[in-house]
């Protein structure tokens, strides 16, 4: 096995070729949690009848698209802003708010801290307990907060626990924030893939808290992390218009303009994706739950997160494992809270995934 000291991103596939000597065409990312779909086909079929809007600059407030994304999320188009991935709306917002001391919720998504301590802020993490399979007790955090704090950052679901809080659990920790003066911040860059996103998405709160932005993009439900179009979702006027105004103008190309009015009306597209996830997700964790080298937890995203039981097994020997089969899967000991004994992976078509977990549950 390649003792490799590097821990591999699931975009990482050039440096999987030099390492182990695979092509990256023949790589199948388990690492990239990306809809195994691929790009809408409505998408497909019809962006190169729209090629000719390289011609010209996009609209600056980006009206069109900004109103087909709250049809889509279920808001007000006054409430949407958008950018060039929901990276430089991280980055735009941690430059405005600049808090001093941020609350994370992890393990999770390292970027959060790598902006906020760009910044100059100071990043605290609150652990969601292993024992409770990674659900966060909501009395048990809010108590942790405090006028010190600035902002809470939450990703749900998070990555890569693949744990979710429900719109009701959200109101009660926005509310103790609000006696804070904490603002917060939520990342729903996997909410699409949830069993019921009606229930989880802190969009419709938007209305009546000031005190939170929803952050979501194309990358991973619409497979489009190339196009790099993300938006979020406040209902803090100031706030947006601060964004707005620091922003470089057409930060979205007219491109990426038509595909994101295009892609957000392929229901068709929209439902088969939650159709195979849902399918494929119970399928996987069964069979990983039924082995008792394993512990599945619970999955409302489209990846789940393993903690290898079996003390003669690690992240790095089945990453080493399956990327000998052309498969990447997520070593996770580089997480916050996590070690060797964890990986990550998502879900792929069902012919892929059957080869995953025959490779998993061999030995």
């Amino acid at each position: 096995m390649i003792q490799a000291k590097e821990h591999f991103h699931g975009s990482d596939l050039e440096k999987i070729e030099k390492v182990y000597g695979i092509r990256k065409e023949d790589i199948t990312s388990f690492s990239a949690n990306v809809n195994p779909l691929g790009v809408s086909p409505m998408l497909r079929q019809q962006l190169t009848a729209h090629i000719d809007a390289i011609t010209s600059y996009p609209d600056r407030e980006y009206t069109a698209l900004r109103t087909c994304i709250a049809s889509y999320v279920g808001c007000n188009a006054r409430q949407v802003m958008v950018g060039n991935g929901s990276t430089e709306l991280i980055s735009l917002f941690i430059q405005i708010i600049h808090p001093k001391k941020a609350l994370i919720v992890g393990p999770t998504y390292s970027e959060y801290e790598r902006e906020i301590s760009l910044g100059g802020g100071g990043c605290l993490y609150y652990p969601l307990p292993e024992e409770q399979d990674f659900q966060m007790d909501i009395p048990h955090f809010t108590a942790q907060l405090n006028e010190s704090i600035d902002l809470v950052v939450l990703c749900n679901p998070n990555n890569p626990t693949s744990t979710s809080i429900t719109r009701a659990q959200m109101r009660r920790i926005l509310d103790v924030c609000k006696q804070y003066g904490i603002f917060v911040m939520v990342d729903e860059t996997y909410v699409e893939f949830a069993p019921k996103p009606e229930e989880i998405s802190a969009v419709p709160l938007a209305e009546y808290y000031n005190n939170i932005i929803i952050l979501r993009g194309t990358a991973k439900f619409f497979a489009a992390p190339g196009l790099r179009l993300g938006y979020a979702v406040t209902g803090n006027r100031d706030l947006m218009e601060s964004i707005n105004s620091r922003k470089n103008p057409w930060t979205i190309n007219s491109l990426a303009v038509v595909a994101g009015e295009i892609m957000f009306q392929d229901n068709d597209y929209i439902q088969a994706t939650r159709r195979l996830i849902s399918a494929e997700r119970g399928r996987m964790y069964q069979a990983l739950n039924e082995d008792s080298r394993f512990h599945v937890y619970p999955p409302t995203a489209n990846f789940m997160l393993v903690h290898l039981l079996d003390p003669s097994l690690s992240s790095a020997e089945l990453f080493d494992r399956a990327i000998r089969r052309n498969m990447m899967i997520r070593d996770c000991s580089t997480f916050p809270f996590l070690d060797q004994h964890f990986i990550r992976f998502c879900i792929m078509n069902p012919e892929m995934n059957t080869r995953l977990l025959e490779c998993l549950l061999e030995g």
